[in-house]
């Protein structure tokens, strides 16, 4: 791991400690996801917002702090069909939700955080320059009454052009989560 991308991980961990408005877990989640000849499984833990904006008629945009650790296949490492390389990915995303005041029943969200992998990105014809990546996404899901939660997202992964090559690389993926 170089100097700089242990300054981003460390840079996104200040900032969640800094905003974090208590060290209680809010929620956990497990994601599956596939796309590009490359699949992950990603267990996660949320810090719900404080603030809520633009409320109206029971909506509000709240959000929430989701810090992930990821597990990557990749079946088709150095674009050779049937190689494989496993990246470990940590990552940090603040995320904007778009959901009824009491953060029940259905919503849309959307996130831009940093990922830190383990090994830079090399599969399908997709070779990336660097370890550290942005991983925006969007999606929506559903949140029961039991707290169990239910989501769709597209999750896009890229350098944003701090180095060249920066192809990116996007997955869809599934999630369930469950509320405290």
């Amino acid at each position: 791991m170089t100097t700089f991308n242990k300054k981003i991980l460390l840079a996104g961990v200040g900032l969640l400690l800094a905003h974090a408005s208590s060290f209680a877990v809010d929620s956990v989640s497990a994601e599956f996801a596939s796309g590009n000849k490359s699949q992950f499984v990603r267990g996660g833990a949320q810090w719900n917002w404080d603030n809520a904006w633009f409320k109206s008629n029971g909506t509000q945009v709240g959000g929430y702090w989701d810090a992930t650790l990821t597990q990557w296949r990749n079946n088709a490492y150095q674009g050779v069909s049937g190689a494989t390389q496993n990246i470990t990915d940590v990552g940090i995303t603040p995320v904007f939700r778009f959901e009824n005041e009491n953060k029940k029943g259905f919503y849309g969200e959307a996130g831009i955080g940093l990922h830190l992998f383990s090994h830079v990105y090399n599969n399908n014809g997709r070779a990336f320059s660097t370890a550290f990546q942005f991983g925006d996404h969007i999606g929506v899901g559903y949140v029961f009454n039991n707290g169990w939660e239910a989501g769709l997202k597209i999750q896009h992964f890229s350098n944003g052009a701090i180095k060249k090559p920066n192809p990116g690389a996007n997955v869809a993926t599934l999630k369930v989560g469950y509320h405290f």
